[in-house]
């Protein structure tokens, strides 16, 4: 079973006897409780109602915090940051060090995944624009999203054109961790999808080969890049394969990037790795930490940031 599932399944998993302890979002993992956080500030980023965000700043913080932006998933046209962000990250990452922020976004069919790519960098300015307040350093940015939300931020982290319409640039990012995604090359992805799951593609993504191209990060994967990538899946044939493939085309163009693979299969790996991830127990958790840690160290004051690698002879 394909992730793309997630909106439709959730609600029947949580409406059956027994499956409180395997709740997609949130809930329990492993037997211990996750904890919960409730927001520091809530922001309005845009005049829809679905243009908002919640914000927790960091603990012990001693100057300007790293911040850490979560995208949720729900198939583009559900979810929300109520629901699909999971209780250990807003504990997690404060608990780090950082700043950590999750947002909502306007969804098919009432907006186009355009739209929605867009609606991710406006919320980015909408944090850098109040840095100072919330104690952001705003030279350390992440994007980390989940399913659909991991194609989102991988987009914005390869087509410039969302950064700049919002008054930004990749300069403004200092890297992206895109969760369990499978949506990276978009035509592909809808080649392999049967008959149950087409509609929810071309809902999405529509009919016109062109426009499923242009919101596919895959082929915009050629140099510039945000600096920085780390790729994440479980052991789902569609989500290795893309993400293989999307880390070999980042490769190819110098930018840096890290692709690690965690246990788990179909619908209920794919919501574990989002639901569990910074729980110190979760081992996705320590390799994002250990990333996070050295990507915020590269973009620290006085630290000098390594060369970008230039693509291959032939490579565009």
């Amino acid at each position: 079973m394909r992730y793309w599932l997630i909106p439709a399944m959730a609600g029947a998993l949580a409406a059956c006897p027994g499956i409180a302890a395997a709740q997609p979002f949130g809930g329990r993992s492993g037997g211990v409780a996750a904890p919960a956080a409730a927001p520091d500030r809530t922001i309005d980023y845009g005049n829809d109602p679905l243009q908002k965000l919640d914000f927790w700043r960091a603990k012990n913080a001693t100057g300007p915090a790293p911040l850490v932006i979560f995208v949720h998933g729900g198939g583009w046209s559900r979810g929300s940051k109520d629901n699909a962000t999971g209780r250990w990250k807003a504990v997690h990452y404060p608990g780090e060090g950082y700043a950590f922020a999750s947002i909502d976004y306007r969804l098919v069919p009432g907006a186009t995944v355009a739209q929605e790519a867009q609606d991710v960098a406006s919320a980015v300015r909408a944090l850098l624009d109040r840095a100072t307040a919330l104690g952001i350093d705003r030279r350390r940015v992440v994007l980390m999203g989940h399913s659909a939300g991991a194609h989102l931020v991988a987009l914005v982290g390869t087509d410039e054109r969302y950064l700049r319409a919002a008054g930004l640039s990749f300069a403004d990012l200092a890297g992206v961790i895109a969760i369990d995604g499978a949506g990276y090359d978009v035509p592909a992805q809808m080649a392999d999808a049967g008959g149950f799951l087409k509609p929810m593609y071309q809902a999405a993504f529509g009919s016109n080969l062109h426009t499923q191209q242009t919101l596919s990060p895959t082929f915009h994967a050629e140099a510039p890049n945000a600096p920085r990538f780390l790729l994440l899946h479980v052991e789902r044939p569609d989500g290795i394969r893309q993400a293989q493939e999307l880390a070999a085309a980042l490769k190819a163009a110098g930018t840096d990037v890290e692709e690690r693979q965690f246990p788990g299969t179909g619908l209920m790996g794919h919501m574990e790795i989002n639901r569990r991830l910074g729980d110190p127990g979760y081992a996705a958790t320590a390799v994002v930490d250990a990333w996070l840690r050295r990507t915020f160290a590269s973009q620290a004051p006085g630290a000098v940031a390594p060369e970008r690698q230039p693509p291959p002879d032939g490579a565009h």
